[in-house]
Formats: structure tokens, C-alpha cells, sequence
């Protein structure tokens, strides 16, 4: 529009000028080589004009004939880039698709019409072909040579990480991985790996670092990241509570900051708050935890947060969390708990027959069989316990199929980071001396410590007095009489033959559908570079 108006106002002014000449007579006299020359004025300004358009005409013929063989060229070359391009976008399509001739044949065509140092797609189509006709070392090499190029590296990185991770090279995914966090730590894929091995070496600043470099930009994204922060600080704080308290309350306050609703972080406040007797500030801490989320571990560590109370103490303390979340199953599990240690075996019965009402799981009923063994009700034992066998299971840790006893920052199974779940397991696989053996030998590092319980001395045991030996009478058994299946003996009983060996021997277990066996497959090289 400014153009359109820029213009109309220039036209207007050069009729007006002309306008204005045409109005005033006159003359213009050129006297050259003897000869006098004389033309109007206006005669004279049109030639000034038509003069200048036709230099100017001559200066573009002249110019397009000098610039011709260059546009010509120009042309062409925008052509056939344009045709290129097309190919290899057809071909990328095709790699996606997973139709590797034609992804094959546009790679070539790709290649004939672009230039590999000016177009690095060009090298990705290559890769994605060769993984679409199965040659995986020549693909590997491929991102190798991507890898090394400062314009694709990223690009190489992640093809390489995702071979590695293929063929369960873990020590390779995560040496690529760590590459590439350090050049652009916003890679999800990469700082993911990254971290999970920062975690299992016990660097939990270097964790943190990574997951503080991150740029989220979707609200997900930024709730992902205020959750392995919190996981990152927990676990922190729990590493290293009894060498440094202080710096275990900072990280353990700052989890429990940005995430209020985290049981772990939460205990993990308050275990290093009571280890630097700040028991008011703990005790508040665990009672605001605990009117979010009435989890079992905090009312077991605000019960017990003072350890020179009496068993009555611990009792009134367990009524106090009650009156702040009534009609709540763990708030009366937690009464009658600690009504069974002050010996108040009624109290204990009546809240957990109230938290039977709310939340039949086995662990009440075994609870109630406890209370009916110290009051010798052995009736009433026997039924409890068989009602605990059909009744649902408690609440635990769980992650990728792993039950575990208390929170741990990543599955031992996997390694992934904030796995563990407070749930109802599916199956007990804890039980299972296979499983954890195995994710002990996966993730020594995540593993819950094993507690050395020292035997303790049975007085009754060492008082017995030592019985000497008295002399034994060796008494041999009559000769077997040997019978023949199918008669009968002379008492008329029918005797059975033998039941085979392999008839009772027990049936094969089940296999196990919660960790993956490892397959024995030939070792694969990777360039650690």
C-alpha cells in the first residue's frame, strides 16, 4: 500500500512539473562547432527524458546479456536441486514406511542430484536404508562417520545409541548417550540414559545437574522434571544422612518443597531433622505429610520419632494422627499398632476391626491373629490366618514387577528412574531368590542393604546338661518279601505297584514372565570414541 501511494505521488509530482514547464514559454539555445541550436524548453525536457530511458534500456540489455549464461546455469542448478530434494523426501517417506527399494532407489537417485557435504539428510536416508535391508555394521558405520561430522553428530549419536540399545550393549548406549547430553543436554533421550548411570554410580549432584540443564517446554515435561528433582534429592538425602546430616536436611527439605505430597522426601526430611534433634520441626513435617497422604511409613516414623518414649507415649501420639485423618484405615492400623506394643489389647482388636471394615487386607487379619496369640485365643488365631490367605494383599513398593520393603530411587530391574509405585503388587516376586539375584548382579547399587541379624543366645539352650551317649543296639530289619503287582497278600489286601519316578516328580515351575533372561549372542564392537 505505501508503494502503491509512493508511486501515484511520484507520477503526480512529474506531471505537475511538466505542467508547470508547458505554462511558461521559453527557449534553450546550444551553440556547437559554429552551428546554433534552438528548441523550446519543453522539446528540450522530453529529449532529456527519452535520452535517459534509452541509456537505461541499452545498460539492461547489455547487463542480461552479460548475466545469461549464469542464470542459465542457475536455472538448471535450481532444477535439479528441486528434483533432489523430492527424492529424498520421497525416500524418506519410503525408509518410514518401511519399503526399502524404493527407499534404496531414491537414496541413489538422491545421491546423483545433491551433493553429500551440502545436504547431511542425505547420509540419514543411506543409514535408514541399509537398516531396512538388515546390514546393521554397515549402518553402524554409517553413523560412525555421522558422529564425527560436527553438522550430524547429534544425528550419528542417536543412531549409534539405538543399535547399542538393540543389541543390550548398555555400556555403549550410555557412553553415547553421555556424549551427547554433554553437547545438547535438552535431549530427553540422552540425559534419561545419562542420569540413570550418574544414579547407579551414586553422583547424585551430577544427576542433578543434568536434570536442572533441561528446558522443558511442555507442562509434562516440566512436572517430569520437578519429579526426578524430588526423586534426585531424596535419594540424596538418604546416601548421606549419617556422614553429613546437614546436608541431607537441605536436600531432603528442598525434595519435600517442590513436592509436598512425596512420602520419601518427607521421611527423608525428617529422619535427618531427628538425627540433628530438631524433633518439633520433624514432627510438623510428618503431621503435614501426613494430611495429604496417610501413608504407613510416616505414621511409623512419627510414632517412633522420639526414641525414649514409653509404649503409652507412642500410643497417644498414633490417637493424635488419627484425629487428623478419621475414618482412614492406616490411621487406625496405626492406633492398633501401637495399642498392641502398650499391651492394650482391646484398643488393639476394636481399631483394627475398624480398619477391617474400611480396608479388608491380609495384613489386618494377620495383625488380628497377632492379638488373638497374646491373649491365647488359638480359635481365633487359626481363623484369622485363614482368612489372611484369601484376602488381597497389602500395599508395597513395586517397580517393573519388583516388590520392595521400602522406596529406592530407581527399579532394580531396569534401572529406570522413579519407577517404584506405593500399590498392591500383582504377583510376590520378591519371594523370588532368582529375580533378585539377578537385579542384584543388573544394579548391585540399587539394591536395599540386607540386614545381618546376629543370633541370639537361648539361655534354656546352654543350660540343658550334655546327655552321654549310651550304648546302641543295632537291630536288623527282616529280608523284603518280594510281591508281584496285582496279587494279593495273604491279609487280602490289594497290593498297588510302585508309582514310577517320573510320575511324582513335581511339575516344572512356571517360567517367570517378570525379567527377561539374557540371550547368549555373539559380543559386538563399538568404537568408544
Amino acid at each position: 500500500m505505501i508503494r502503491i501511494l509512493f508511486f501515484l505521488l511520484l507520477v503526480f509530482a512529474v506531471g505537475s512539473g511538466l505542467a508547470w514547464l508547458a505554462d511558461r514559454p521559453g527557449a534553450m539555445v546550444v551553440t556547437f562547432e559554429g552551428y546554433r541550436y534552438q528548441v523550446s524548453l519543453m522539446a528540450a525536457a522530453v529529449a532529456v527524458v527519452a535520452v535517459v530511458a534509452v541509456a537505461m534500456l541499452l545498460w539492461w540489455l547489455l547487463k542480461a546479456l552479460w548475466n545469461g549464461p549464469h542464470r542459465v546455469r542457475r536455472f538448471f542448478r535450481a532444477r535439479r536441486r528441486d528434483r533432489g530434494y523430492q527424492s529424498l523426501s520421497t525416500g524418506l517417506i519410503a525408509a518410514g514406511a518401511g519399503d526399502s527399494g524404493l527407499a534404496r532407489k531414491m537414496d541413489a537417485q538422491a545421491r546423483k542430484l545433491l551433493r553429500r557435504d551440502q545436504e547431511p539428510l542425505l547420509h540419514l536416508l543411506d543409514a535408514q536404508a541399509m537398516l531396512l535391508e538388515g546390514d546393521h555394521e554397515a549402518a553402524r558405520r554409517k553413523f560412525e562417520a555421522m558422529a564425527d561430522d560436527p553438522e550430524t553428530r547429534l544425528l550419528g549419536l542417536r543412531g549409534l545409541f539405538l543399535e547399542a540399545e538393540r543389541l543390550g550393549d548398555r555400556r555403549a548406549a550410555r557412553f553415547y548417550a553421555a556424549r551427547a547430553a554433554e553437547i545438547a543436554p535438552q535431549l530427553n533421550w540422552a540425559s534419561e540414559a545419562t542420569i540413570e548411570e550418574k544414579v547407579e554410580a551414586g553422583d547424585w549432584d551430577g544427576a542433578l545437574r543434568l536434570v536442572e540443564a533441561r528446558k522443558p517446554d511442555r507442562a509434562e515435561d516440566k512436572e517430569r522434571q520437578i519429579r526426578l528433582r524430588s526423586v534426585l534429592l531424596t535419594a540424596k538425602s538418604m546416601a548421606v544422612l549419617d556422614p553429613d546430616p546437614t546436608t541431607a536436611r537441605a536436600a531432603a527439605l528442598e525434595a519435600n518443597r517442590i513436592r509436598p505430597d512425596f512420602a520419601p522426601a518427607a521421611l527423608a526430611a525428617a529422619r535427618a531433622l531427628f538425627r540433628l534433634d530438631d524433633l518439633r520441626k520433624g514432627a510438623k513435617l510428618l503431621e503435614a505429610a501426613w494430611k495429604l497422604e496417610a501413608h504407613p511409613e510416616v505414621a511409623e516414623a512419627y510414632i517412633h520419632a522420639r526414641p525414649g518414649d514409653s509404649t503409652h507415649d507412642r500410643l497417644e501420639r498414633a490417637k493424635r494422627l488419627r484425629s487428623m485423618r478419621m475414618n482412614n484405615p492406616q490411621s487406625s492400623m496405626a492406633v492398633a499398632r501401637a495399642a498392641l506394643a502398650a499391651h492394650e489389647y482391646g484398643l488393639a482388636r476394636e481399631a483394627a476391626e475398624e480398619t477391617l471394615r474400611m480396608d479388608p487386607r491380609e495384613g489386618v487379619y494377620l495383625f488380628l491373629a497377632d492379638v488373638a496369640a497374646a491373649v491365647g485365643d488359638e480359635g481365633r488365631v487359626r481363623e484369622y490366618l485363614a482368612k489372611a490367605l484369601l484376602a488381597a494383599q497389602d500395599p508395597a513398593w513395586v517397580a517393573d514387577g519388583y516388590v520392595s520393603d521400602r522406596w529406592m530411587p530407581a527399579s532394580p530391574v531396569t534401572g529406570r528412574l522413579d519407577a517404584f509405585e506405593w500399590r498392591v503388587p500383582v504377583e510376590r516376586l520378591h519371594h523370588s531368590p532368582a529375580i533378585e539375584a539377578e537385579a542384584a548382579a543388573a544394579h548391585p547399587a540399587l539394591m536395599p542393604p540386607v540386614p545381618v541379624v546376629e543370633p541370639e543366645a537361648d539361655p534354656a539352650w546352654e543350660e540343658e546338661p550334655v546327655v552321654e551317649p549310651t550304648e546302641v543296639v543295632v537291630v536288623t530289619a527282616p529280608e523284603p518279601i518280594e510281591e508281584v503287582a496285582g496279587t494279593e497278600p495273604a491279609n487280602g489286601a490289594a497290593v498297588e505297584p510302585e508309582p514310577d519316578e517320573d510320575s511324582i516328580r513335581p511339575p516344572p515351575l512356571p517360567d517367570d514372565p517378570g525379567v527377561d533372561r539374557p540371550r547368549d549372542e555373539e559380543p559386538r564392537r563399538f568404537r568408544l570414541f
